[in-house]
């Protein structure tokens, strides 16, 4: 069996940029101002389009963001339907959220 090139294959990475910007009352553009990464290269990982991302932008994105590439980031179950992803994204960026909500009243770092 053939195997496909990387760049053909589907991936299941959910971006929560969007929803942790929401939640922070941030633009796209002050992020790209906070963090040195262009409006464009965060607007391909914000709408799901990254096929790569440096861990110098993770990290760059989690300190501007006071959060951590596993709030950022997560991987929708095998099969998943687009729109099945689209909840999963809501729910964990949700849980994700919580708990650093939770953690910040308690001044506990986020894991």
């Amino acid at each position: 069996m053939r195997r496909r090139p990387p760049a053909e294959r589907e991936h299941r990475v959910i971006s929560h940029l969007g929803s942790l910007l929401d939640q922070r009352g941030m633009t796209l553009v002050q992020l790209a101002e906070a963090t040195g990464v262009t409006v464009a290269n965060l607007s391909v990982l914000k709408n799901d389009r990254a096929r790569a991302v440096r861990y110098s932008t993770l990290t760059a994105v989690c300190d501007a963001l006071g959060c951590q590439p596993g709030d950022l980031l997560s991987v929708a179950p095998a099969g998943a339907t687009p729109a099945q992803r689209s909840i999963d994204a809501h729910s964990a960026a949700a849980s994700a959220m919580a708990a650093i909500a939770s953690a910040s009243v308690t001044g506990e770092k986020s894991s």
